[in-house]
């Protein structure tokens, strides 16, 4: 694992066998091993919070049922009252004033109106909803595609083979479309490639054809460790919470690197930079800044040199003293569980930004119960030695 830190946020790189990936420190979760796997643990509506299982959410398409989107700006909409005079079916010839429920939007002013839907007498439910012709003939696909899908999945277990047949020429050919523009048409009329993208089983061309969408629901999801299986976050069930049962986030455990204050930097000269260490946990830390070697394949966007350093620093408890050795008086300050020091820099490139890289390596202790009852021949907490490689980007250089 590497990170990348700034002045004002730092930007933590986390890679594995198959990809490099960026998450902010705030939000990574950590474990021993990267990968991850994602579980999806409920399915809830961002506007009325209305909670439910997962095969009810796939047999509503995913949607909620009493809340909408705007069509044409993607907010939601909300019921508005009116009153309207009504004839009373006994005496036509007399009126009275009844309550009427409409769908408007406060972003866009669009309003169910627009687009001819007729007012409701209550409040929820009940909307008119455009039929699409082709409804037969779509579900007719899907379940045909399905069924080709499985197949295939037959196929390749038996076989053994990682080979696919591509079946989508059979079913569709690509023709040219031209398009001849035979009369004016003004453009606040015609609707977007974006909105028309958002109903794709209608694709309305004109904005009286847009009707409201039923809202997209959200989900709430845990992480599990892919190799030891053990739950790195995983959140309350109830939507209105915000808490999380197990949050295992990479800033509560790896030592934050910040730069406090960075000095005007030239070409080829000499400049120290002031940054800040924090231990995070409330047991010992011990962390190591070391040079990078030659060759090392993370090292390659510095562009400045570093000047030689070995710190090794010894963190207690938070809000606590702590004990540190350096073969070198560059410690600025200390304070609680927090270490300012000194690095020299020396940028190599004439113009651009300026970056230095260094290695980083602390140790871990698992401190979580153990599942097992400890035995007697145990050592107790063992503990792991892990290396970060760090880049600090400095900004620009000055003339």
């Amino acid at each position: 694992c590497k990170y990348l830190c700034f002045p004002s946020v730092n930007l933590y790189y986390f890679n594995n066998e198959k990809s490099l990936k960026k998450f902010p420190l705030t939000i990574k979760v950590w474990s021993s091993f990267c990968s991850h796997i994602k579980l999806v643990d409920s399915h809830y509506c961002p506007s009325c919070l209305e909670n439910m299982p997962s095969a009810e959410a796939k047999l509503k398409k995913n949607r909620c049922a009493n809340c909408f989107d705007c069509p044409g700006c993607m907010h939601t909409l909300s019921t508005r009252a009116t009153s309207i005079s009504t004839q009373l079916p006994d005496d036509p010839a007399k009126t009275t004033m009844k309550k009427a429920y409409y769908l408007a939007c406060g972003f866009c002013r669009w309003t169910s109106r627009d687009v001819g839907m007729a007012d409701k007498s209550v409040a929820s439910g009940g909307w008119q909803e455009p039929e699409n012709p082709h409804t037969q003939r779509m579900n007719k696909l899907i379940e045909y595609y399905q069924q080709l899908a499985q197949k295939e999945k037959v196929e390749r277990d038996r076989k053994k083979l990682a080979r696919r047949r591509n079946y989508m020429p059979l079913a569709f050919s690509q023709h040219t479309i031209h398009v001849v523009v035979t009369c004016f048409l003004p453009f606040f009329l015609v609707t977007t490639l974006q909105q028309r993208l958002l109903q794709p089983d209608f694709q309305p061309v004109c904005a009286s054809q847009l009707y409201p969408r039923h809202k997209h629901l959200l989900i709430k999801r845990s992480l599990r460790c892919r190799k030891c299986e053990h739950n790195l976050s995983k959140p309350e069930f109830n939507p209105t919470s915000i808490k999380f049962k197990i949050q295992l986030v990479a800033v509560n455990y790896i030592p934050e690197v910040r730069i406090m204050s960075i000095p005007n930097l030239r070409y080829m000269k000499e400049s120290q930079v002031l940054l800040t260490l924090t231990n995070p946990v409330e047991n010992l830390t011990h962390v190591t800044l070391l040079e990078c070697e030659e060759g090392d394949p993370d090292d390659i966007n510095s562009t400045a040199k570093v000047g030689a350093f070995l710190v090794w620093l010894i963190f207690y408890l938070p809000n606590t003293c702590f004990f540190f050795f350096s073969f070198h008086s560059i410690i600025a300050f200390r304070k609680a569980n927090k270490v300012g020091i000194f690095i020299k820099v020396t940028p190599q490139r004439e113009e651009g930004e300026v970056t230095v890289c260094f290695k980083m390596k602390h140790d871990f202790k698992n401190l979580a119960a153990p599942i097992r009852p400890i035995e007697e021949s145990d050592q107790g907490t063992e503990v792991i030695w892990l290396t970060q490689h760090v880049e600090l980007s400095l900004g620009p250089l000055l003339p």
